[in-house]
C-alpha cells in the first residue's frame, strides 16, 4: 500500500456557510473546514488569574485554539469534559524598553505592529502575511516572513510567561535552557500570557516588483534573496514566469516622498502587462475548479493582484501584510536553503512532464536560521515553497487540486522538506527525528512541563508520542 493511501485527507469539504444555530452549538477553525468543539466548552478568561482557575479546575484537557487558523487537528478537543482556550482578552501593551516591547499573548498582530509604529519601533522579523493572527498563536506554530537576514517570528521573542498545568507560572528568557522549546511549542506545553519582543528603529522600504522568466529561477532564488532585505516570488511553473518582489532600505529621496504623505504607501512605477496572459489563464483554472461565480471576488482578486508592477516605498507591515482573502488549502515545505535550486529543478521537470493542475502559483520565501527546536529553519537558511487550493462555492475542493497537493508535498517530503506545523500536511510522510535533532528534548520538556498531556490532543500524542 502506497503512503499516500495510508494517510488521511485533506478536509474535503468545509461548510458555508455556518448557519447561527450551528455556530452556536460548535466552534469551528477559521477555513470552516473542522469542529474544534462543543461551543459549551470554550472559556475566554478575562486575565491570567481567571486563566489559572480554568487550568486548576479543568475536568479533561485543554487546547489554545489562538485566531482558529491552524488546522483543526491541531486546535481541537477529543472528549466533551475537555475544555478550548480562547485569550483574546488578554491583549495590549504591557510595558516597553528602548529595545524590547512586552505583549499579552492574545494580542493580535496587526495591533502589534501598529503599537510598535505607533513608537517608531517595528520588529527585526518580517512579517507573516496573515496580520489577524494571535502573537501567542503565531510564536507556536512557525509563523514567518521573508529575507535571509531574519527568521521567524518566534526569533524575535526575547522572553515568555506561560501558566503551567499546576496553575503555577514559569518564565523563560534566551538563556533557559529550554527556550527554544518554548519559542515553538505547538500549544502543548502550556498557555502562554506575555511574550516580550525585540524591536529595532521603524524603516521605511521599497518594494520593486517585475516579472521574468522562470528559466534560471534555480539561480535567481539565491541571487534575489543574497542582494535585498526582503524578497518573495509568485513562480507560475505551467508558463515558467514568475512575479518578483525584492525590497530594501529606502533611499533619503524615496524616505522624503514618503514622509511628505500622510503615511500611506507611496507608489512610485507601474506599467509592466508582461504576466497579464498568465495570469488570466491561471485565473480561469480558478474559476473551473471553484465554479465561483464573477470576478471580484476575494478568491481572484488574490491572483489579479499579479497584474500589478506598481513599485512601493512604505513600512514592512505596508508592503507585506496583504492578508488573507477567503478559505482554502494551504500547504508550506521548508527546504534548506542550499536544495532549493535542486527543488525547483524537479518540481520544473515533474510540470514538464505531469501538467498538474493548478489555480495559484507557487510562493517562494526564503529565511535565515531560527533558534527554535521545531522550526523548519531550525539552524540553517530555509527556502519555503507555499501551495493553495481554494473552496469552490459549495464548500469543495477540486479533484485535481487535492492531487495536486498531494503529489507535491510527497515530493517535497523525499527531498528532506519540513512543513509549517499551521498548514496542512500528512504526518505519515516525515520522519521527525531525522528532520529535527531536538526531537526528543523538545518530547522532554513537554512531559516535564505537563507531565500528563493536560495541555495535548490525540493529534499532538499521535505526533509527539509516535515512534
Amino acid at each position: 500500500m502506497g503512503v499516500l493511501s495510508e494517510m488521511a485527507d485533506f478536509p474535503l469539504r468545509r461548510t458555508e456557510p455556518i448557519s447561527e444555530a450551528t455556530s452556536q452549538v460548535q466552534v469551528w477553525n477559521w477555513a470552516q473546514n473542522a469542529p474544534l468543539g462543543p461551543r459549551a466548552r470554550l472559556q475566554r478568561p478575562k486575565d491570567e488569574d481567571e486563566l489559572r482557575r480554568i487550568i486548576l479546575h479543568r475536568s479533561g484537557r485543554i487546547r489554545p485554539i489562538g485566531s482558529t487558523l491552524s488546522t483543526g487537528d491541531l486546535l481541537a478537543i477529543q472528549h466533551q469534559q475537555d475544555t478550548l482556550i480562547e485569550i483574546s482578552a488578554l491583549t495590549g501593551l504591557i510595558r516597553s524598553s528602548e529595545t524590547s516591547a512586552t505583549f499579552a499573548a492574545g494580542t493580535p498582530l496587526h495591533e502589534v505592529y501598529q503599537t510598535l509604529k505607533t513608537m517608531g519601533r517595528m520588529l527585526h522579523a518580517s512579517p507573516g502575511v496573515i496580520a489577524i493572527q494571535t502573537l501567542a498563536g503565531a510564536i507556536a506554530t512557525g509563523t514567518h516572513g521573508q529575507g535571509l537576514g531574519q527568521g521567524a517570528l518566534a526569533d524575535d521573542v526575547l522572553h515568555i510567561r506561560m501558566l503551567c498545568a499546576d496553575g503555577t507560572v514559569a518564565e523563560f528568557d534566551r538563556a533557559h535552557p529550554w527556550f527554544g522549546a518554548v519559542q515553538l511549542g505547538l500549544g502543548c506545553l502550556g498557555v502562554i500570557t506575555e511574550i516580550t519582543l525585540r524591536t529595532v528603529p521603524l524603516t521605511v522600504f521599497t518594494c520593486f516588483k517585475s516579472a521574468v522568466s522562470a528559466d534560471g529561477l534555480q539561480e535567481q532564488i539565491y541571487t534575489w534573496n543574497n542582494a535585498f532585505t526582503f524578497n518573495k516570488a509568485w513562480w507560475f511553473p505551467e508558463d515558467d514566469r514568475v512575479h518578483v518582489w525584492c525590497s530594501r532600505a529606502a533611499t533619503a529621496q524615496e524616505q522624503q516622498r514618503y514622509d511628505a504623505g500622510d503615511g500611506d504607501a507611496v507608489a512610485l512605477s507601474a506599467g509592466d502587462s508582461s504576466l497579464n496572459a498568465t495570469v488570466d489563464q491561471t485565473l480561469a483554472h480558478m474559476h473551473n475548479d471553484t465554479r465561483i461565480l464573477g470576478q471580484e471576488g476575494r478568491h481572484f482578486a488574490t491572483v489579479t493582484r499579479f497584474k500589478d508592477f506598481t513599485d512601493t516605498t512604505g513600512d514592512i507591515y505596508q508592503l507585506f501584510c496583504r492578508g488573507i482573502a477567503a478559505p482554502q488549502i494551504n500547504v508550506e515545505i521548508g527546504i534548506p536553503l542550499a536544495r532549493a535550486g535542486k527543488t525547483i529543478a524537479q518540481i520544473k521537470q515533474w510540470v514538464a512532464e505531469a501538467h498538474p493542475h493548478m489555480h495559484y502559483p507557487i510562493i517562494l520565501r526564503c529565511t535565515g536560521p531560527s533558534s527554535a527546536w521545531l522550526s523548519p529553519a531550525w539552524q540553517q537558511p530555509t527556502c519555503f515553497f507555499g501551495f493553495v487550493v481554494y473552496y469552490a462555492d459549495n464548500g469543495t475542493l477540486s479533484s485535481d487540486g487535492i492531487a495536486f497537493l498531494q503529489e507535491v508535498e510527497k515530493r517535497l517530503a523525499a527531498l528532506g522538506g519540513r512543513p509549517h506545523w499551521g498548514k496542512y500536511y500528512h504526518p505519515a510522510l516525515y520522519r521527525w527525528r531525522e528532520l529535527y535533532s531536538r526531537w526528543d528534548d523538545f518530547r522532554q520538556v513537554r512531559a516535564a512541563l505537563d507531565p500528563t498531556g493536560a495541555f495535548s490532543n490525540a493529534f499532538t500524542d499521535r505526533l509527539l508520542e509516535g515512534e
